[in-house]
Formats: C-alpha cells, sequence, structure tokens
C-alpha cells in the first residue's frame, strides 16, 4: 500500500518537496498526460483503478506515479485486451508484491543486525579468555615416562 508523506524507511519527508507522488495534477492535465479522456479518469477512480488525492473542495489531484499507473491501465485494456476487473487484480497483486518486497527487504536488515550484534558478543567472550591457560589439544604427548620425587626439607 502506498503511504503518502512518507519516505520508504518511514521518516518523514519535507512537505514542499515535489516526488513522484506529490499531487500536482489537476484531472485535465492528467488526461491530456495520459493520453485519457477526463471521464475514463473519473470511472477509474470509482472502479478503484487509480486513487488520486482529493482536495479540500473534493477535487481531483493526480502525482506523476498516478500518471505512470493510468498509462499502464491504458495499455493493458487496449494492448492486452484485459478487462478493468482484471486490470485491478493485477494492480492489487502487483501492489502486494511489492509490498512483501519491502518486508522481506526489512526482515533481511534486522537478520542482519541481528548477526553482527552476535559476533560482536562472540567477539568479546573470547577477548575476555584467560591468556594464562594452554588448551589441551596444543599439548604435545608423548610416551616418555617421568620420575617426580618430591624434595624432602633441608634438601636442594
Amino acid at each position: 500500500m502506498d503511504v503518502r508523506g512518507t519516505r520508504p524507511g518511514g521518516g518523514s519527508r519535507n512537505p514542499y518537496e515535489l516526488t513522484d507522488d506529490s499531487p500536482v495534477y489537476v484531472i485535465s492535465v492528467a488526461a491530456q498526460l495520459s493520453g485519457l479522456h477526463p471521464q475514463t479518469l473519473r470511472q477509474y477512480d470509482r472502479l478503484g483503478l487509480v486513487s488520486p488525492d482529493r482536495t479540500a473542495g473534493r477535487g481531483r489531484r493526480y502525482s506523476a506515479r498516478d500518471i505512470s499507473l493510468l498509462r499502464q491501465v491504458q495499455a493493458l485494456s487496449q494492448d492486452e485486451g484485459i478487462n478493468l476487473a482484471g486490470i485491478k487484480r493485477i494492480i492489487e497483486l502487483e501492489n502486494q508484491v511489492a509490498a512483501l518486497q519491502q518486508r522481506a527487504a526489512e526482515l533481511q536488515q534486522a537478520v542482519e543486525g541481528a548477526a553482527a550484534a552476535m559476533q560482536q558478543r562472540e567477539a568479546a567472550v573470547h577477548a575476555s579468555y584467560r591468556r594464562d591457560l594452554v588448551p589441551y589439544d596444543q599439548v604435545q604427548q608423548t610416551s616418555a615416562l617421568v620420575v617426580w620425587r618430591p624434595r624432602r626439607p633441608g634438601q636442594e
């Protein structure tokens, strides 16, 4: 789902910054840019194919992304022969795929962050080892016999 006014990372953006999601085109300009009749744009809005923003007076304002979507709907309808219900389903599925890809990217970042934190904790544990101890597997084992005799007091 498209959240207008926010960046992909979730932070807010400058309200005066123009992006592809900025609603700036009135219906007549949007119709001209998309090559469609204004009545067709109204119909697409009623069907939920393209949902432009609204002004306080309920006037439609289209963004560059909306214009692109209108062109895509037109191409699917005229070039591919897909009916409007099919186009609506295609758009819904594309939006769902985009949302899932965004979620997968977020989860990937979380996994990478957790792995980095785990490696840091592991390095801290390794750094805390006592260095005066010798690991058993590094001691050379021989078959030599060593006799040990304790010293008696007064003997040196």
